[in-house]
């Protein structure tokens, strides 16, 4: 079918890149970029689309106002309505915001338009969005129309009023201190092109459009041309609240956006409708200000590929001859056994037991295996650890993901090392009387992703990070665990009053691989009792080793357990 179509955007960069990319299309006899519709939107739109039996509407909803960002649902209504009731649009493609699924330190990264929005509890601008979309299904129900929305990532344009326009085209720009997050930029260009597949191919549904790599907001900051003045979080909401009203400044709604890290994944429209885009984060904002930078100059930070969950290797070589190296030689002592049961490639399920609440048990863990195997393993953690500044960096940095089964399926789908602390959030709270008997392992989510990946478990222990911070009491106190997400308030010789860890002795034993993946299909992943069979061996084993281990051991502070354990063996 031969398509006629009307391109309804305020923003003349944008409707230009639309109709110019359409006018192109085969599949397209004739395409327009609709009058102005602020003043008498129903009578203008509906003479165009009568006059040119108009079939198909790409539509950008207008803005109440450019500098919040929300769009403009009276006239979205209006508009779609006419769409139904008169105009008997075969085709919508409404052009969203990938703002729709909120900013939160829960996300998990290249989020999915599988993942639900958080409808009730979204913040004001993601609210906007949702209820737009909410709209349009509305309008569009039982009418025939086809709709089709793209939620795009952010996409600054020259001139625009828009924050992320504002936010890299100015000689300034205030962030948030502690806070480094990956986003992703989008060029009209690509966008153009992402329109061009959904009026040629789509048969209706949501699709994210982003570009294929993120960029950390720092080094966007800096390709850009623009300074970073990163101001803290309290600071800015004060600041901002204050000039909001005089619309000198926007509001937090817009900031959170470069709070966490914020990216969607575009699986979903490469494979349903053929869009592959052209233009990365780095040259979208060249795009933008090229006058920023230098052309070699450009080009060499054009070819950087950056993690898309965070991950910094110089910045984990760095740590790793520095902090690290002294914790693992000189504080903590590390003893490490069964290393080489760890594979040097391949996809593996890392299982460990976690105490003394601070995830140092799991960072001294990827520093061994940094430093031994040259392997990076991605360790699933709570949201919490993530939620406030430095601490963000930190955990990203050195590969902390958002545990989710998204994310396990993401790495190990690309045969990388998933590790993950089954007992959870509750288990690194554990009383240190029980410090060194596990507890529950939840719903078993480790067991069900090594199955549905085939990847073979490698359970290890670690004797002595719970004396780090041995938790003497919990103490319940509401506001605390809903500020920090911790479930109880911790009591410890050292904190809060010094939340220093103390120089425990620690070791490390890795167990041999567990190969599942020999013994059961992926399907296996659905059967209840082959899960709990599983993981009810990893915990044996886990249980077991810890007591050995507890058992050699003479003191807190001081002493081998491995050597003890070689003698023992040679004199037998």
């Amino acid at each position: 079918m031969v398509a006629r179509v009307i391109v309804v955007d305020e923003r003349d960069v944008v409707a230009d890149a639309v109709v110019n990319a359409l006018t192109e299309s085969s599949q397209v006899e004739w395409c327009q970029r609709a009058p102005d519709l602020t003043r008498d939107t129903q009578a203008q739109f509906a003479a165009v689309i009568d006059n040119q039996r108009i079939d198909t509407v790409v539509f950008a909803p207008f803005s109440t106002s450019p500098k919040y960002g929300m769009p403009d649902l009276g006239q979205a209504e209006a508009l779609l309505g006419y769409c139904v009731r008169a105009a008997r649009i075969k085709k919508l493609v409404l052009l969203s915001s990938a703002a729709a699924w909120d900013c939160s330190h829960h996300n998990p990264g290249l989020i999915s338009e599988s993942r639900p929005l958080r409808i009730g509890s979204a913040g004001p601008l993601a609210a906007a969005w949702i209820e737009l979309e909410r709209i349009a299904r509305v309008c569009l129900a039982d009418s025939g129309t086809e709709l089709t929305i793209l939620r795009l990532s952010p996409m600054p344009v020259p001139g625009g009023a828009d924050y992320f326009s504002r936010l890299f085209s100015r000689p300034f720009a205030i962030s948030l201190a502690g806070f480094d997050p990956s986003i992703q930029i989008l060029s009209p260009v690509d966008l153009a092109r992402a329109v061009c597949c959904a009026v040629q191919r789509s048969r209706g549904g949501v699709f994210n459009v982003a570009p294929d790599a993120v960029i950390p907001l720092s080094r966007a900051l800096r390709l850009a041309g623009t300074s970073r003045i990163p101001v803290p979080y309290s600071l800015q909401r004060i600041a901002r609240a204050a000039l909001a009203p005089a619309g000198l400044a926007q509001p937090m709604s817009q900031v959170n956006y470069i709070r966490y890290s914020f990216a969607v994944s575009n699986e979903k429209i490469k494979r349903d409708l053929g869009f592959v885009p052209a233009r990365s984060s780095g040259h979208a904002l060249l795009d933008l200000k090229p006058q920023a930078a230098e052309p070699e100059q450009s080009r060499n930070k054009l070819d950087v590929s950056y993690d898309p969950f965070g991950m910094d290797k110089d910045y984990i070589t760095a740590f790793g001859r520095t902090l690290f190296k002294f914790l693992e030689r000189y504080y903590w002592r590390i003893e490490v056994d069964g290393i080489e049961n760890v594979p040097r490639q391949g996809r593996v399920m890392l299982v460990g037991i976690h105490r003394g609440f601070m995830p140092w048990d799991g960072v001294m863990a990827l520093h061994l295996m940094v430093q031994r195997l040259g392997r990076y393993p991605r360790f699933l953690v709570h949201p919490g650890l993530v939620k406030f500044p430095f601490l963000f960096n930190f955990i990203r940095k050195l590969g902390g993901v958002i545990a989710c089964r998204d994310n396990a399926d993401y790495f190990l789908e690309r045969d990388d090392m998933v590790g993950m602390f089954p007992e959870g959030v509750q288990g690194a709270f554990s009383l240190y009387r029980d410090a060194y008997r596990l507890g529950k392992f939840g719903r078993d989510e480790f067991v069900k992703m090594a199955l549905r990946n085939r990847t073979p478990i490698l359970p290890f222990v670690t004797v002595g990070s719970a004396e780090v911070f041995p938790i003497l009491k919990k103490i319940e106190w509401k506001w605390w665990k809903r500020r920090m997400e911790w479930p109880c308030f911790p009591i410890t010789p050292t904190f809060p009053l010094l939340p220093l860890p103390l120089p425990s002795k620690w070791h490390t034993q890795f167990l041999p691989p567990i190969h599942i993946e020999e013994r059961y299909t992926p399907e296996a992943a659905g059967d209840g009792r082959v899960v709990q069979a599983i993981s009810q061996e990893v915990r044996a084993r886990l249980q077991d080793a810890m007591n050995k281990m507890l058992a050699l051991r003479k003191s807190l502070f001081r002493g081998s357990i491995f050597e003890q354990a070689e003698r023992d063996r040679d004199a037998t």
